[in-house]
């Protein structure tokens, strides 16, 4: 593909829906037809027409989408080596193993280790601009990668490393992965400790108070809370493989023992699971909208669970 002069490189996107994933089939076209992605048939397909490939799936799903497209260019007929950059919640231990899983494939895939941190990708209008009508620039999140291969190899890559805003923090194999590992450890673990004491304020009729006295003592804390608590419940699914993914970092690489992400693992099991916010989507809200009504709706659940299993 050229526009003028200066070739455009196509990127292949595995997965897409709030930050690249999608929460169903039908969802995902949905999506990808909206930003104007073009869809494919195939995983051979993608990587054919595509010589840098992003992988953004659940936490569970990641070891099989990089073997999927190990599997796809197994057959060696691939004319161009593919830059495979895994942007997955997950341990350094599993981004080295699927970086093994390449190379004993004997596959032209060059990998990339890397995570995102913020929020999705997100549209404004140039800065000072009043004019909706002028081309918008974009809010993006980080995203750092490490690994000895480098998307300037390729022509115009470091063009593209710039608009998507990576950033090489290391030659290592899963230093960022590990780097997300922590990151998430503090932000996603800070909304199941507010998730499970709101819930239980909930049960004992202190919510107002315990939101009156860290808003008073620990405002940047409530504040936190009340924006990461409702917007949680549809990833809850994602995120206990990711908390179990945490788990393994800091047992593997900062030698802790693997209780305590074991259990923010099943506080975000028992949203998922939950007959009512387990069946919360992105885009379409129903409950679960303030941190009072996912405490809510949760002490309703757990108090159900507990009465059948009296």
């Amino acid at each position: 593909m050229s526009s003028g002069h200066r070739k455009v490189i196509k990127v292949g996107i595995l997965s897409m829906g709030d930050m690249g994933v999608g929460i169903a089939n039908q969802d995902t076209i949905d999506r990808a037809k909206a930003a104007n992605v073009e869809l494919l048939s195939s995983d051979f397909e993608l990587a054919k027409q595509c010589p840098v490939i992003l992988s953004v799936v659940p936490p569970r799903d990641a070891e099989a989408t990089a073997q999927r497209i190990a599997d796809a260019l197994s057959g060696g007929s691939a004319s161009h080596s593919i830059f495979f950059v895994d942007l997955n919640a997950v341990s350094p231990s599993t981004s080295k193993g699927m970086a093994e899983m390449f190379r004993r494939a004997r596959v032209p895939v060059q990998f990339v280790d890397g995570c995102i941190l913020g929020a999705p990708p997100r549209q404004r209008l140039a800065a000072g601009s009043k004019n909706s009508d002028e081309e918008p620039d974009w809010i993006r999140p980080n995203i750092p990668i490490s690994g000895p291969h480098a998307l300037s190899s390729l022509q115009n890559g470091a063009e593209l490393a710039k608009v998507l805003n990576l950033r090489s923090i290391s030659p290592d194999i899963g230093a960022a992965s590990g780097l997300k590992m922590c990151f998430a450890a503090m932000t996603k673990g800070f909304t199941a400790l507010a998730t499970q004491s709101f819930t239980t304020a909930h049960r004992l009729g202190v919510v107002d108070e315990l939101k009156r006295e860290m808003g008073e003592i620990f405002p940047n804390h409530l504040t936190a809370a009340e924006r990461s608590v409702p917007t949680m419940p549809p990833k809850a699914y994602r995120w206990v493989k990711e908390m179990e993914e945490i788990s393994d970092t800091m047992h593997e690489e900062g030698g802790w023992t693997k209780q305590l992400f074991h259990g923010i693992a099943g506080v975000y099991k028992e949203v998922a699971e939950d007959a009512v916010l387990g069946k919360e989507q992105i885009g379409k809200r129903v409950r679960g909208k303030s941190i009072e009504d996912v405490a809510a709706a949760m002490g309703e659940g757990l108090e159900r669970k507990r009465k059948k299993t009296e």
